[in-house]
C-alpha cells in the first residue's frame, strides 16, 4: 500500500467526483483514506479483460485508457475513452463479470482500490454512494451520445464532436500536467473509435486543420479554435451534466 506521498492519485479521483456531486468534508476524508496500491502500465497493456471477474476498481490518475470490444474476425470498436480521475470499473460493484476489454491508450498510472473497500464505504456513506451512482449514470449518458455520433453524424461532425467532448472533460477535472488541447490518440485509434477508416480520418483532420479547428504536428493533433469545433459538431454539453452541481 502507498503512503501519503502518493496521495495525488486519489486527489484527482476526488476532484472528478466533486465535479458533479457535493460531498461533505468527512466523506472527502474517507475517500482520501482508502487503502490502495499503484500500477504503472505501458501503452496497449490490458488493465481488465473481458470474461474476468474483478475484485478491484482501478482509478486512472495519469494517462489515458479505453474500453473496447472485438469481433471474432478481429475488428475492434473503441466504446469509451477514459481520462485521469476516472474510476475504470465501478460496474463490478454490481455486476462481477467484465463484458469488455480495458486497455492503456498511453503510458498510465493507476491506483488500485479493492471493491470490498468501496462496498464498505458506500454502505455507510450515502453521499458517496450517490456520487458513484451519478458517475456511472454520466458514463452511460456519454455512451448514448457516442451511439448517436456513430449512427447519425457525418465524419466531420463526428470527429469535431469527440474533440469538443475531450476538451471539456479534461477541463472539468483540471487534470494535472495535461494540456487540454492535446489529443492523445493516433489516426488509427480515432478510426476505431469513430467507425471510420484511417484514410477518412486523415482527410477529415485536413479539413479541420484548413478551418483552424486543429493543428497537426507529425502524428500528433492539437485543438485549435474550440468555437469552430463546437459549430461544426453542433455541440451541446448537456449529456456531460456539467451543471449537475447547480441543480
Amino acid at each position: 500500500m502507498n503512503t501519503k506521498s502518493d496521495q495525488p492519485g486519489l486527489d484527482i479521483f476526488l476532484r472528478k467526483l466533486l465535479s458533479h456531486s457535493p460531498l461533505p468534508a468527512e466523506d472527502q476524508a474517507a475517500i482520501a483514506a482508502l487503502p490502495y496500491s499503484v500500477r504503472h502500465l505501458e501503452p496497449n497493456s490490458y488493465i481488465l479483460r473481458e470474461g474476468e471477474r474483478s475484485g478491484v476498481c482501478p482509478i486512472l490518475c495519469a494517462g489515458f485508457a479505453y474500453r473496447q470490444k472485438s469481433t471474432q474476425e478481429g475488428g475492434r470498436q473503441i466504446v469509451a475513452l477514459k481520462i485521469p480521475g476516472d474510476a475504470l470499473d465501478f460496474q463490478s460493484l454490481y455486476v462481477r463479470t467484465i463484458d469488455h476489454n480495458l486497455q492503456a491508450l498511453t503510458t498510465v498510472d493507476l491506483v488500485i482500490v479493492a471493491l470490498s473497500d468501496f462496498e464498505k464505504l458506500i454502505a455507510n456513506r450515502p453521499a458517496i454512494a450517490r456520487a458513484i451512482i451519478v458517475d456511472i449514470l454520466i458514463e452511460a449518458s456519454i455512451g448514448r451520445e457516442w451511439l448517436l455520433n456513430l449512427g447519425r453524424r457525418n465524419a466531420l461532425s463526428r470527429l469535431a464532436h469527440l474533440l469538443c467532448e475531450l476538451h471539456y472533460r479534461l477541463l472539468d477535472t483540471k487534470s494535472d500536467g495535461l494540456d487540454v488541447r492535446d489529443v492523445p490518440m493516433t489516426q488509427e485509434q480515432l478510426a476505431d473509435l469513430l467507425g471510420l477508416t484511417p484514410v477518412h480520418i486523415n482527410r477529415t483532420l485536413k479539413e479541420l486543420e484548413r478551418r483552424g479547428a486543429v493543428a497537426r504536428h507529425g502524428r500528433g493533433v492539437r485543438l485549435g479554435a474550440i468555437a469552430t469545433l463546437r459549430s461544426l459538431a453542433d455541440f451541446s454539453d448537456t449529456y456531460l451534466h456539467r451543471s449537475n452541481l447547480a441543480d
